[in-house]
């Protein structure tokens, strides 16, 4: 089968508890911008139980078609099932992209997939784009540069460096993409998907594991993906102590909440929930304050699309100051005090 015989940008609808998860919307919304660069439409594969109610808000959020795959045995995510329903979708329907959310079940269930219909996976994207593969043509090969191809940028080695891939020679080209980092669009209830209900035929096996019990912990932990305002410290907040300045600076903001680097959670002054960065979530706030965080690669992947950026930091050429809008050389813990209380005085 040719490769031209595979169309559209497919992503993969993730919903828990017939509840859709932002991931889904994101996708949706990276999934148009590739679209139109390929004259195509985007499609959104919603596997679950009792999940057709779903349908219209994905509409609502930019998809114009959804594939609905609908079973009780899709009622809580299982490997082996979800793994059926979707590898039967694209063997069927064909699509040129499938981009799956990197979360804990896209993590699973994505490179379980692009197995099933051998094809490669970029795991883990932070940047996606069509364009030209390899990006540069190489002297007296310039015929066998492939066009319209899907771009996948991703970090490698660490953080420390970044690497683009492709998938030229197989289909569909596939990729995880990290929460928080691509934006949905706008909400337009007017908008409707047309619904195209798809028996995926799966077949119990020997692999369907039972589950036994469900246990829900209710966690009492903020999410700094949804802060407006972040106040983020690292290393150099020297103490589990030093947080206590920065959660009233971040008081001083209406949804203003406290964040983290990694060196931070590696000391136990923070749990892993307010980690930023490439081991932790992708932040896109109006305001980003980083306090005593040096600017590693690894972070900054996690907050550079913020909005505004400021940087305090006592070294004046830390890296940080590379990404920032506005940077303060100095002491913290001299320089919050001060700002803290000029934001209390005008409130």
């Amino acid at each position: 089968m040719g490769l031209e015989e595979y169309k559209g940008v497919y992503v993969f609808a993730q919903q828990v508890d017939n509840e859709l998860s932002s991931i889904a919307f994101e996708l949706i919304g990276k999934g148009k911008e590739l679209a139109e660069k390929l004259g195509t439409d985007v499609t959104a594969v919603l596997l679950g139980s009792n999940v057709g109610s779903l349908t219209d808000e994905l509409g609502a959020y930019g998809a114009d078609k959804v594939i609905v795959v609908d079973n009780p045995l899709l009622e809580t995510y299982r490997t082996e099932p979800y793994a059926q329903a979707l590898t039967a979708v694209i063997n069927t329907y064909k699509p040129e992209i499938m981009l799956v959310g990197a979360t804990a079940i896209g993590r699973d269930l994505g490179p379980t997939v692009s197995a099933r219909v051998a094809t490669g996976l970029t795991a883990d994207c932070t940047v996606l784009e069509i364009g030209d593969f390899p990006l540069n043509p190489i002297p007296g090969k310039e015929d066998q540069q492939k066009h319209n191809q899907l771009l996948m940028t991703r970090p490698a080695f660490g953080g420390n460096t970044i690497a683009t891939i492709a998938c030229p020679n197989n289909r569909p080209q596939m990729a995880t993409v990290r929460p928080g980092v691509m934006q949905k669009l706008p909400k337009d209830p007017s908008h409707k998907a047309e619904v195209i209900n798809f028996d995926a035929g799966l077949v119990e096996n020997n692999r369907y594991v039972e589950i036994l019990e469900v246990v829900k912990a209710v966690g009492n932990v903020e999410n700094i993906m949804d802060a407006k305002v972040l106040v983020s410290g690292g290393r150099g907040v020297g103490s589990e102590e030093g947080f206590e300045q920065l959660k009233e600076l971040a008081s001083c903001f209406k949804g203003g909440m406290v964040s983290c680097s990694r060196a931070v959670v590696e000391n136990g002054w923070l749990a892993q929930d307010y980690q930023v960065g490439q081991t932790g979530k992708t932040v896109r706030p109006n305001i980003y304050f980083a306090i005593g965080i040096s600017g590693a690669i690894q972070h900054v992947a996690g907050m550079e699309e913020s909005d505004l950026i400021i940087a305090i930091n006592k070294d004046e050429d830390a890296p940080i100051f590379d990404v920032a809008d506005y940077g303060l050389v100095g002491d913290w813990k001299k320089i919050v005090p001060q700002l803290t209380a000029a934001l209390k005085a005008e409130n």
